[in-house]
């Protein structure tokens, strides 16, 4: 239950960007099957999620902002003193 609740604010978020909603399930199936880069940073105390840009320019926008708002709740890896970080791959640009 805990993960389907999850799941359903990071599908209200990508909606935000997206100009067709019922697609937001697919895009989040889509992120969890991609292929990441996980980079830890014991000195910045940083644990940095990098994936991978998905099929299209607006699936990557979705995901971006998806990103920016995990940014901002500042969570720290369980167990540890890291803060994620999450970011494409391809970079900060839009």
């Amino acid at each position: 239950m805990i993960a389907y609740r999850a799941e359903t604010t990071m599908v209200q978020i990508v909606r935000q960007k997206m100009t067709r909603h019922d697609d937001a399930r697919s895009l989040l199936r889509a992120v969890y099957s991609t292929e990441v880069n996980i980079l830890p940073d014991p000195q910045a105390t940083t644990l940095t999620i990098r994936l991978h840009p998905l099929a299209n320019q607006s699936s990557d926008n979705a995901l971006r902002h998806l990103c920016d708002q995990l940014n901002q709740t500042e969570t720290l890896f369980p167990g540890t003193e890291l803060r994620l970080i999450y970011e494409l791959v391809s970079g900060q640009t839009q």
